[in-house]
């Protein structure tokens, strides 16, 4: 029987390919914020934009991502079964965003949700058992599989929203208690922990030997202090003064992230400065940024009157939630991505980057500006018409990049 190889790059295509379509969607999103638009739901294209973006760019990303891992390792298993995941994984995508782009939440797009989850319980089984056969001192093991654990924690934020809609339970404690639960070990669980394996594992194949020890470290703290750091995002609630407590103590100790994350970067500039591209060199130096700006808001949101600013204006929590997405997760993939590309002389196209980065720059400081007007500062003018204009920047960034990709004949394995 012939062996199959993992196809890299086209799946890293198709992720990108789904990217753009979120993107689109962002951008009329945004139209709609500016302009007539009868034709389009707003509440279910944003259903349809967050899902689409969660399950058909990041989750397939780091899904294609963490199987080349098992490819670069030599383990011995049946790709195939992979490539059909993935197939599963974009079926039950695309159906999410059509169904909710058109019917909100109902019968077909939770069914296609629930898909999902179930699609995600095969490679959590799947890739748990192959990485069993990965020997790696980097602790790259270590976070993918917390990865894969906090993914299927997340999962029952999902099963309880769902149960909430379809039965029409519309307390909005219960409702955002679940949206939260289900974001929070997405974001600062399988997300975040899938990155930081990748990139331990990139920084050891570099012969980076001391990123090791400061790898087992950071998992640490951060297994520790991601459930309980779930609290932060809902201090909104009335609380028992226990889990208030908690939720503080995870806040401060969130510190201790941010203390061997810095620790880090100059060990990193000293012994690795040439073993990566400038493109990628920005692109994670903008990723470090935005998770550090992200770690001190987590710590701040223990203050009353920060949590009430935070939780209760819209555009500071998409704020956020792009800082956290866009800033954190998907520069770093992006970064990674021309990384793979480089032994093939490819990389990501940097003039697509360059618009995707500005346009993102600016629609976090206009979405930032627009929050300080609760504290009644002067509102900017024109800011929904200069949030559309960054959401043209940014689609036309990630175009840019994925046709640069996609024009490329040889194929990453």
């Amino acid at each position: 029987m012939e062996k199959y190889t993992f196809k890299t790059k086209l799946w890293i295509q198709v992720a990108l390919i789904n990217f753009c379509v979120v993107a689109l969607a962002g951008v009329t999103l945004r139209y709609k914020i500016n302009f007539p638009l009868p034709s389009v739901n707003q509440k279910y294209l944003l259903y349809a934009h967050s899902h689409f973006a969660f399950d058909g760019w990041v989750a397939l990303a780091l899904m294609a991502l963490m199987v080349n891992y098992l490819q670069q390792h030599n383990v011995v298993t049946n790709y195939k079964k992979y490539h059909w995941i993935l197939i599963a994984n974009c079926i039950s995508a695309y159906g999410m965003f059509i169904s909710f782009m058109l019917e909100g939440y109902a019968f077909y797009s939770i069914t296609f949700s629930t898909l999902s989850i179930f699609i995600s319980y095969f490679l959590i089984f799947y890739l748990w058992r192959d990485l069993n056969e990965v020997v790696d001192k980097s602790y790259t093991i270590k976070w993918f599989k917390g990865a894969l654990i906090l993914l299927g924690i997340s999962s029952l934020g999902a099963f309880s929203l769902a149960y909430l809609m379809a039965n029409h339970i519309m307390v909005q404690d219960y409702y955002f208690g679940a949206v939260y639960f289900f974001l929070h070990f997405q974001y600062n669980g399988w997300f975040l922990f899938a990155c930081f394996g990748l990139l331990f594992s990139w920084l050891y194949q570099k012969d980076f030997l001391p990123s090791a020890a400061i790898s087992k470290k950071l998992f640490i703290i951060m297994a520790v202090t991601v459930a309980p750091t779930y609290f932060l995002s809902v201090l909104w609630l009335k609380l028992p003064k226990g889990l208030h407590l908690i939720a503080d103590i995870s806040g401060i100790l969130q510190l201790l992230v941010l203390f061997y994350f810095i620790q880090l970067y100059p060990v990193v500039k000293k012994n690795i400065p040439n073993k990566f591209t400038k493109t990628t060199k920005y692109l994670w130096i903008m990723a470090s940024i935005a998770f550090i700006l992200k770690i001190i808001l987590q710590m701040l949101s223990i203050i009353p009157y920060l949590s009430h600013f935070a939780f209760g204006f819209r555009p500071v929590v998409i704020g956020y939630l792009h800082l956290s997405f866009i800033g954190i997760i998907s520069f770093f993939i992006l970064g990674y991505i021309n990384e793979i590309l480089k032994p093939v002389h490819r990389h990501v196209n940097a003039g697509g980057i360059i618009l995707f980065v500005i346009g993102f720059l600016v629609q976090e400081i206009i979405l930032m500006m627009q929050g300080l007007e609760a504290m009644e500062i002067t509102p900017l003018p024109y800011a929904n018409i200069i949030l559309f204009g960054c959401s043209i920047l940014m689609a036309i960034g990630l175009i840019w990049i994925t046709i640069g990709i996609m024009k490329r004949e040889k194929v990453v394995a």
